[in-house]
């Protein structure tokens, strides 16, 4: 049986998560708390990274190598289009969401959600930063209704993880939601998606581990 190592806190974690519930692939999960340096961590995820897969030929890590590998193996029900160019598509808006949004707006999530500290000029470093990328995003992004086109894709387990903590931080570090400032309201968005039982799951494990380390500190 697959083995998804991680954090239910982690949006990284959530999305090769709900990739497994969409395709109704049994598999178990492994707490694992992110920066581990414990040997049999570094021997799946050489960074002590997570998420991380362990399969029956070997470990994977990083969470975009993780949703492919499941895709090519568990190709029912498709999560990327049959067709090369529109798979390419929503390869595209993934890595969009993944390298030019959440990895960016990453910085703010120390003073957004830990109560750590940013500089000025780092805070206005990323709004700028922010501000183009998600107009390049917009013009990518099809929310009709699914981030992809009219269907549910790896993109949209991406979007429905990644887009919340973008808007979140950005308002309450930069003082307004940059998403919805560019005039992008996923709120309709993400209670359709939010509708499907993967998507239910994930954000129900979510709140219990939250709710569990708070209790905690």
């Amino acid at each position: 049986m697959l083995t998804l190592c991680g954090m239910p806190l982690s949006n990284y974690y959530n999305v090769p998560k709900m990739v497994l519930l969409e395709k109704r692939v049994p598999f178990a999960e492994h707490y694992v708390s992110t920066g581990n340096r414990d040997e049999a961590v570094l021997a799946c995820s050489s960074l002590g990274k997570i998420p991380f897969l362990r399969t029956e030929d070997g470990p994977l890590c990083e969470s975009e190598a993780i949703v492919e590998y499941l895709e090519a193996r568990f190709p029912d029900p498709r999560l990327l289009p049959a067709d090369p160019y529109a798979a390419a598509k929503v390869c595209e808006l993934m890595k969009f969401i993944d390298l030019h949004l959440e990895l960016v707006a990453r910085d703010l999530y120390g003073k957004a959600f830990f109560g750590g500290e940013i500089s000025e000029s780092n805070a206005a470093r990323v709004r700028k930063l922010l501000e183009k990328n998600i107009a390049g995003f917009k013009r990518l992004a099809k929310f009709s209704p699914y981030v992809a086109g009219d269907t549910f894709t790896l993109a949209d387990c991406a979007a429905f993880n990644h887009l919340p903590l973008v808007g979140l931080a950005t308002r309450i570090v930069l003082g307004e939601d940059l998403l919805a400032a560019a005039g992008l309201e996923i709120k309709p968005y993400l209670k359709l998606v939010g509708e499907r039982p993967s998507a239910q799951k994930v954000v129900a494990d979510r709140k219990a581990d939250q709710a569990k380390l708070a209790t905690k500190s």
